[in-house]
């Protein structure tokens, strides 16, 4: 078996002292260089101990002023259903404002180009959005959209036009598209430097990315989207109805 990495077995006994409660919540700890003395490692070993800590949402980091245990946060339900109106109800913290940037006559690239079975550079609407509740942002996004499909229509702009902000759905039914399927393929990830940023968490916390894809009935894909939520703050559940007899 592979040894443990001195890191690693470090970040385990830290963590043991933080549940234990040895800090109070909010408490700042030793300094590092004390903490790698204590434990007889290099101030390197130490640093990488108490990243990984951070990472895992135990501690966070302060410029210029330590580290300190960290105020847990409530991770508030987000449901994923076709129900729109049980959505509503059974979510708290739902977004309930959002930021969009869109882009048009962008060259899609080749995985983008592939999730909708179109050429390498063909020419798609791109839209950023950055999803809001109460303030906070909760979840980010970036959508494509073939030109092929919207473009000379009153849709063609997400948040622009007589259904700006209306979804995917509805837009496209206006210009008869029908939507008949969404698939959508989680993977957990960790926060980049740009989404920690644009999230108000830290780089390399834990992210759920959601990969979208919206079909027509044609089985034509319409849309993708990459969806990026902060684990700490949201708990994803997927709800699915089932055919009765």
């Amino acid at each position: 078996m592979p040894r443990e990495a001195p890191y690693l077995a470090v970040a385990d006994v830290l963590r043991a002292r933080i549940l234990a409660g040895e800090w109070e919540i909010g408490e700042r700890l030793p300094s590092r260089a004390r903490l790698a003395v204590e434990y007889g490692v290099g101030r390197n070993v130490m640093q990488r101990a108490v990243d990984r800590l951070i990472i895992d949402g135990l501690l966070e980091g302060r410029a210029g002023s330590g580290t300190y245990l960290r105020m847990p946060r409530e991770r508030l339900r987000l449901v994923r259903s076709r129900h729109h109106e049980r959505q509503d109800r059974r979510e708290r913290g739902r977004a309930d404002a959002w930021d969009s940037h869109s882009q048009v006559r962008v060259p899609a690239p080749e995985t983008i180009a592939e999730r909708l079975a179109i050429s390498s550079g063909d020419l798609c609407v791109h839209t950023h959005y950055e999803f809001l509740a109460e303030g906070q942002p909760v979840q980010l996004s970036a959508s494509w959209e073939p030109m092929a499909i919207t473009d000379g229509t009153p849709i063609v702009l997400p948040e622009q036009g007589p259904l700006a902000g209306k979804g995917v759905v509805e837009r496209m039914r206006s210009i008869g598209v029908v939507i008949s399927t969404v698939v959508e393929v989680p993977r957990p990830a960790r926060a980049t430097p740009r989404q920690a940023n644009l999230l108000g968490i830290s780089v390399g916390d834990l992210v759920l990315q959601i990969e979208r894809t919206i079909f027509d009935t044609d089985g034509r894909p319409v849309e993708t989207a990459d969806m990026v939520i902060p684990d700490a703050r949201r708990e994803v559940v997927y709800e699915f109805g089932v055919g009765l007899p």
